[in-house]
């Protein structure tokens, strides 16, 4: 008698064409569940899906499981708990410990920003908007959240069995692998790994990755699938970054660095302590200008036993001295503190939230120093598109920062050694490390031209090109144990195209300041009355 096959379905609500909002929907033989829940970042196009309803029904869910912490994968967990999820979340102990004050926090933006938005609408006439999610929500998701370690299997609900494998990304990132029971071969369990983000092969704090071999699907991040890095040790990561510190100081203004609360703040903290105590560089006042990013660094403290590479400041006599606190080292977690930061010209290394400048105190900084000559902003990770790093990278001249707008004279410098993503050659062996895969390679996480460039090179390394796949958003497929893989396409709650790259919102905000600079350029008034008449008319003809 043939053992009945049990059917499942595999959604890709997120991170499918873009690097962000990732988020996947399994479902088996009425068990319904999620692997990530992340918030949208990027252009506005993009971020507005973070407000839509869930593609699915939240209070459906028996349960979901988290990779890491990053704010892309974790970030709509509150949303979900509001819309009415009340099962358990399972991540590792770290991640829990993270999200703790992560969320909470994230939730705090919201309501601030739609705050601020809500003031703007009410003097346009326009209707009042609803937060994604309030801090109460946040902090509801957090007493959801259930430990477990690395390396150990564990069963959320019956026939669904998950272990969690050491990512090598962040601090108690992992990837997760699954066993569907009853929907493999012959009534065998059926076997996927979900990579999350893959670390590189030479970082600090973490072991290189680890993952299971042997699969029928693998669903892996392409982040970095178009770009090879060049190969740096952790000391001569060090070594780059003392290069680019020495020159912000000696150009006379201050060093901004956005980072990113979590993992690459404590990196430039351990380093730059490190630099200074050894007489590599000189000191200089650092201030670490982040509430979230100072907690995360507490994490990092109480998790030092298992990190490697920490090292020690070698500040003799110094009691507040830590691996991440250097002589000199200006923890600021109030807003006064904050604002007095803003009055410093000169000689100050200021690491702000958030790494793509789109939130947090960084662009407070980055009002105060952009226009200023000798001022430098050195960009450490990964920049999505439409967001503020972006278009600075991106090379305009002029920018707008809470409504105004910001000449931009700094020296704008990008060190790539930092990245906390496996480059294209790294993310090309992690795979081949996980084979045999039986059915699919799904190819996620990452812009359309890097998951493209990903997939000729693992073609050319020998896998199979038929079963190398890039989902869209809101595709699905049957988990099957054999025959061809399908993508079934959904009504997608965005088009490709619009989320991948600039949007309307982002030509419209630059239309603004190409205006504004060319009405500064002409002779006189009657010149600039005479463009505002011919646009005036040019929209009123169209």
């Amino acid at each position: 008698m043939a053992t009945r096959q049990s059917s499942g379905r595999l959604r890709f609500y997120g991170a499918a064409g873009v690097v962000t909002g990732s988020c996947y929907h399994l479902t088996l033989d009425g068990v319904s569940f999620l692997v990530d829940c992340g918030l949208f970042q990027g252009n506005k196009t993009l971020r507005e899906l973070n407000y839509q309803p869930f593609p699915f029904d939240p209070a459906r869910l028996d349960f979901v499981l988290l990779t890491h912490a990053h704010i892309d994968h974790s970030g709509l967990l509150p949303k979900l708990v509001r819309r009415g999820f009340k099962g358990p979340v399972y991540a590792t102990d770290a991640t829990r410990d993270l999200l703790g004050f992560m969320l909470p926090d994230s939730g705090y933006i919201q309501e601030t920003e739609v705050q601020r938005l809500n003031e703007r609408n009410r003097r346009r006439g326009r209707r009042p908007v609803e937060p994604i999610y309030r801090r109460v929500d946040a902090e509801r998701s957090v007493r959801q959240i259930r430990g477990r370690p690395l390396d150990a299997w564990f069963s959320p609900v019956a026939g669904v069995r998950a272990r969690f494998w050491n990512a090598g990304h962040i601090l108690g990132a992992a990837s997760i692998e699954l066993e569907l029971a009853g929907a493999g071969r012959e009534g065998a369990p059926l076997r996927l790994l979900f990579s999350g983000d893959i670390g590189p092969q030479e970082k600090a704090f973490h072991e290189q990755p680890e993952a299971p071999v042997d699969l029928d699907y693998l669903i892996v991040e392409g982040t970095y699938g178009d770009r090879e890095r060049e190969d740096v040790t952790v000391e001569q990561r060090r070594e780059l970054l003392r290069r680019e510190i020495a020159e912000a100081l000696a150009a006379g203004g201050n060093l901004l660095i956005p980072a990113f609360a979590v993992e690459r703040t404590q990196e430039l903290l351990n380093d730059i302590a490190r630099l200074m105590a050894e007489g590599r560089l000189p000191q200089a006042r650092v201030f670490l200008d982040s509430p979230l990013a100072i907690k995360a660094t507490e994490v990092f403290e109480s998790y030092a036993g298992e990190l490697r590479d920490l090292g020690d400041p070698g500040v003799p006599g110094d009691p507040g001295a830590t691996p991440f606190r250097g002589t000199g080292f200006s923890f600021t977690p109030r807003a006064e503190q904050s604002r007095r930061i803003g009055r410093i010209t000169e000689g100050a290394i200021i690491i702000a939230a958030s790494g793509m400048c789109d939130a947090g105190r960084i662009r407070h900084h980055l009002k105060h120093n952009l226009w200023r000559r000798g001022a430098t902003v050195l960009f450490v990770g990964y920049q999505a598109p439409g967001t503020l790093g972006s278009i600075l990278l991106g090379g305009a001249r002029t920018v707008r920062i809470h409504g105004e707008e910001i000449a931009v004279r700094a020296r704008l410098r990008r060190l790539d050694a930092y990245s906390a993503h496996a480059d294209q050659g790294e993310l090309v062996e992690w795979v081949r490390r996980r084979l045999p895969v039986a059915q699919a390679v799904f190819l996620t996480h990452g812009e359309p031209a890097a998951l493209r460039a990903l997939k000729q090179c693992l073609a050319e390394a020998g896998l199979e090109r038929r079963k190398l796949i890039i989902p869209k958003l809101d595709e699905e497929v049957e988990l099957a144990a054999s025959g061809k893989v399908r993508l079934v396409a959904e009504a997608a709650r965005a088009e490709p195209e619009k989320i991948a790259d600039l949007d309307w919102h982002n030509a419209y905000a630059g239309l603004l300041v190409e205006l504004s600079e060319r009405l500064q350029a002409l002779p006189d008034d009657a010149a600039r009355e005479a463009l505002l008449r011919d646009l005036q008319r040019r929209v009123a003809h169209d």
